[in-house]
């Protein structure tokens, strides 16, 4: 029988439809283990620490992509995914968290895991990968992975499996690509009644229970290496002459330079002689490589280590590494046959000491190990690569498919990559290297390597590469240096008042920067600590003599350190001392009194509830020390306080005719809250109580909660009589719908407005959208959620007493609010501003490229969307709107944008297209044109020069 479901009969496909469902059903398990959560191994312990910090994001994320030509059945891979899924409990596990601690639970297996098919272009393939795998994981809602096939052809596609690596490591990959390919045959074979013969797997829970009974960290391998890494600092990297601006965008990148095949045979040979492994050599060859790179003698370069022993963990899947510091003495100009010898020596001691947490050795060495994110003991990494894994499903023959996330973990890390096209790689963090010097490292690493295997017997001295030179130009204390490399940084400077700390300056380029605690943290994860500032303050521009020479004179000093006092510093020391057991001096480090990331996420949220400020675990990582702390909360503080004071709590019971107001602390709900008071309508605010203070005027109720409360969300619902809902997390679209599915649910009369998104039409075919037109894929994951949202809410207007609905489609926003100046940081808004700003050309798409006769964008004034969702509240379009003031094509942006700025940019125009540029598309806005209507001041010259802050024009 065929597997090409395009060609099989309809009764074949629904035998087969339902012999599948039969043998995806588990088997009864003679043993299901102890039931409830269960504690974190240590590996899952530190990556859910990271998702609590912030760390969140798609550094954590495994994509695992295949291209597959051949026939590929679709409702087949569903269902293998589905039996693997139940297979294995830890790629259906949740991590919650009681009295501070996290836990882990399975959850119930799933009736099917669906596969998303889009159609595109192979061409068109990898942004659609980044975007699929950059969508984040909830952890507390749990880890299934996420499938999406993009299809190219009939034979021809390319599936892609996302995964948190709270879930997996490296040889899980190999079981998960192994297995899958069992069960898919069996799901896709003719006689799937006996289903596939795979053996019991573990179960990781036993895992993390057999390492929490064997405990945390044995007191004489703690010591080991406590002892060992006594007096350790991390390399220090050449820093960065000129951080890329986008840098924040594409944090990483990667220097390949290939080897001659010969070369990995030379260096296992070179191993065998010296008892070493090729990963032992290939490691030696990185610490070589890092000394003449830094000059330093005394380096620490970090491993991946195991815990899989023995056949018993054969077949598990899970996280099952801990990272190992290495620490090699390169100094005494040895030969490279010597320095192998005693990296190998040092591999071979840190392997009798791997079970101990890289967390608690760096417990264990308190501050001097940590950096900004508490792991700055180990920059620098080495590793040894193989052919990567790719899916072998039958009957087609499968390669894999590199999704790059342009994340990295850490700021330098070498590779050798061993397969039929050796090469050497180096990957680093763009705001760590500049690409000059990653260039020049990367292309020293491969000839060092080439050299070792043609003579292992040269001195360090003679090997490629060198400490780079000391850069030209007038001297300028590093701290400065380094401020001015930032991408978001255009001016800075250091100075010393007489008897007092050093002290940073910094002037943003654009609003929404970064703030000082997190400059002060670039700072010391980069600088000895006698050069990191005491302080840095942010400026709107740095004050100069005649000259243009800074005047520290009129700098801002801070002659003294006083003791601080008040609440916030009360509340801090209280928390110090509750959590790390000993009240702190104003200037004790936090990690030197025994903190750790864990103590970070709780001494956060216990000042977050005692103060209601906003806080979070990396601020206090960033922070450090009490006065640090309290400083931030001062600074939140008083902005806080310039905001209007918020209203004494009314009556739970909301007066009539009061609309419900989600996303009212955005630039969108800002302008709806005007509206809204122009109209004399009573309002329900929805904010965070560290925000509610934005929100609170006249008319205006405020309760307080988020998109991830949905009891609170009903509750706010039931106490309205009509909703506007403009929240949205752009980057959790599974966060948007459970909230639009819990709002409707609540919905019981008046209208409901839904403020979505032009990204809903996906990619339209031809160059004009009318209201309503259908989606076209690809879609990006936050506009299949705003498509989503859209029909449930669509679904459930006019229905049990409810009121009629309109889901109103915008494009980009443009307005003068803080929060919509971002769109000129993001996107291609962000890529033409940022251009212009610095000078640099815009290049942007001819007309007529890839047969499209304009290239631009939609856009529409923040008042003018405000006037468009209010007026749905007296006469729904019970259907999608299109909210468009205008269309802008990118040649007259350009144009607008370096003349607002004085730029000297040159635009020109290129038959390639970028990215984010590839906008081709006309909205028709008919339903909502009356409120639309531009009023004074709303068109786009005007602004654009209220976003961009110029001077206005004549």
């Amino acid at each position: 029988m065929t597997t090409d479901r395009f060609t099989a009969p309809a009764h074949q496909e629904e035998l087969l439809r339902r012999a599948r469902a039969r043998a995806a059903r588990p088997a009864p398990r003679p043993d299901a283990g102890q039931p409830g959560p269960v504690p974190l191994s240590h590996a899952q312990r530190r990556m859910w620490l990271m998702d609590r910090l912030g760390h969140g994001d798609a550094s954590y994320s495994v994509p695992f992509a295949t291209r597959l030509r051949g026939p590929l059945d679709v409702d087949a891979l569903s269902a293998a995914l589905t039996s693997l899924v139940r297979r294995h409990e830890i790629l259906r596990t949740r991590y919650g968290q009681r009295d501070g601690e996290p836990y882990q639970e399975v959850l119930a297996a799933p009736g099917t895991i669906a596969v998303r098919v889009v159609a595109a272009d192979a061409a068109a393939t990898g942004d659609l990968l980044v975007a699929e795998a950059r969508r984040p994981f909830d952890l507390s809602a749990g880890t299934l992975p996420r499938a999406l096939v993009v299809r190219h052809a009939e034979q021809d596609h390319t599936v892609l499996l996302t995964f948190h690596h709270i879930s997996l490591d490296g040889p899980s990959l190999e079981t998960v690509a192994e297995e899958l390919g069992v069960l898919y045959a069996a799901a896709a074979g003719p006689d799937t009644s006996a289903g596939p013969r795979l053996p019991e797997p573990p179960r990781y829970a036993d895992f993390a229970r057999r390492e929490l009974r064997a405990g945390d960290a044995p007191s004489e391998g703690l010591r080991h290496w406590t002892d060992r890494l006594d007096g350790a600092v991390p390399p220090r990297l050449p820093a960065p002459v000129r951080a890329p601006a986008d840098a924040g965008a594409r944090p990483a990148a990667t220097h390949t330079a290939p080897l001659d095949p010969a070369v990995p045979d030379a260096l296992r040979e070179l191993g065998r002689r010296h008892r070493a492994t090729v990963f032992t050599v290939a490691l030696a060859a990185a610490f070589a490589t890092l000394h003449r790179c830094t000059g330093q003698d005394d380096l620490v370069i970090g491993v991946a280590g195991t815990h899989r022993r023995g056949t018993a963990m054969r077949g598990l899947v899970g996280l099952c590494v801990n990272t190992l510091p290495l620490r090699v003495d390169a100094s005494g100009d040895p030969a490279f046959s010597t320095l192998l010898e005693r990296v190998r020596d040092a591999m071979l001691d840190a392997q009798r000491h791997r079970e101990v947490p890289f967390d608690r050795i760096l417990e264990g060495l308190g501050a001097t190990a940590r950096g900004a994110d508490g792991t700055a003991l180990v920059r620098v990494t080495a590793d040894v690569l193989g052919a990567p894994t790719a899916l072998r499903l039958p009957g087609t023959e499968g390669e894999h498919v590199e999704v790059g996330l342009g994340e990295a973990k850490f700021d330098l890390s070498f590779a050798v990559l061993d397969t039929d096209r050796p090469a050497a790689l180096v990957q680093y963090r763009r705001t760590a290297l500049d690409e000059e010097t990653a260039t020049a490292l990367g292309a020293a690493h491969a000839a060092l390597l080439t050299a070792v295997a043609d003579d292992p017997a040269l001195r360090l001295s003679q090997l490629p590469g060198a400490a780079p030179a000391p850069r030209s130009g007038p001297a300028t204390h590093p701290a400065e240096a380094l401020l001015r490399a930032h991408p978001q940084v255009s001016d800075a400077t250091v100075a010393s008042p007489a008897g007092g700390p050093l002290l940073a300056y910094a002037v943003l380029r654009a609003t929404g920067g970064p703030s000082p605690a997190e400059l002060r943290a670039h700072l010391r994860d980069r600088l000895a600590p006698d050069l990191v500032p005491a302080a840095v303050t942010l400026l709107d521009t740095l004050p100069r003599d005649g000259d243009g020479a800074v005047d520290p004179a009129r700098l801002p000093g801070m002659p003294s350190l006083a003791v601080p006092e008040g609440p916030h510093a009360e509340a801090v020391r209280a928390g110090f001392a509750a959590l790390l057991g000993r009240t702190p001096a104003p200037d004790d480090d936090f990690f030197a009194l025994g903190g750790h990331s864990l103590v970070a996420v709780q001494l956060a949220e216990r000042l977050r509830r005692a103060l209601t400020l906003p806080l979070t675990g990396l601020d206090i990582l960033q922070a450090r020390t009490p006065r640090a702390v309290t400083a931030l909360l001062d600074e939140r503080a008083a902005r806080r306080a310039a905001a209007p004071a918020k209203q004494a709590a009314r009556p739970v019971r909301a007066r009539a005719g009061t609309v419900l107001v989600t996303g009212a602390t955005g630039g969108v709900g800002a302008f709806v809250l005007r509206e809204l008071a122009a109209r004399g309508r009573p309002v329900l605010a929805l904010a965070r109580p560290e925000s509610a203070h934005l929100v609170a005027a006249e008319g205006v109720d405020v309760v307080e909660g988020d998109l991830t409360d949905l009891d609170g969300l009903r509750a706010a619902v039931r106490r309205a009589d009509a909703v506007i809902h403009a929240a949205c997390t752009f980057t959790r679209p599974d966060v948007d719908v459970a909230a639009m599915a819990a709002m409707v649910d609540a919905w019981s009369n008046g209208p409901f407005t839904f403020v979505s998104s032009v990204d809903a039409y996906g990619h339209p075919d031809g160059g004009t959208v009318a209201e309503e037109s259908p989606a076209r894929d690809p879609l990006s994951p936050y506009g299949r959620a705003k498509l989503d949202c859209e029909a449930l809410l669509l679904r459930a207007a006019g229905t049990d007493g409810r009121g009629g609905a309109s889901a109103v489609r915008s494009p980009l926003v443009w307005g003068p609010h803080d929060r919509l100046r971002d769109q000129l940081r993001w996107g291609a808004t962000g890529l033409l501003y940022q251009a212009a700003h610095e000078g640099r050309p815009l290049v942007l798409p001819r007309p007529g490229a890839r047969g499209h006769d304009w290239y631009g964008a939609a856009w529409v004034h923040a008042a003018a969307l405000a006037r468009a969702v209010v007026s749905c509240l007296e006469a729904p379009v019970h259907g999608v709107a299109n909210a468009v003031s205008g269309h802008v094509a990118w040649r007259d942006l350009a144009t607008d944008l370096t003349g607002l700025l004085g730029s000297g940019s040159e635009i020109r125009e290129s038959d390639e297209v970028h990215p984010d540029l590839d906008h081709h598309w006309h909205y028709r806005a008919d339903r909502l044109a009356r409120p639309l209507r531009p009023q004074p001041g709303e068109d786009r010259r005007a602004v654009l020069t209220a976003m961009t802050g110029a001077a206005p024009q004549p």
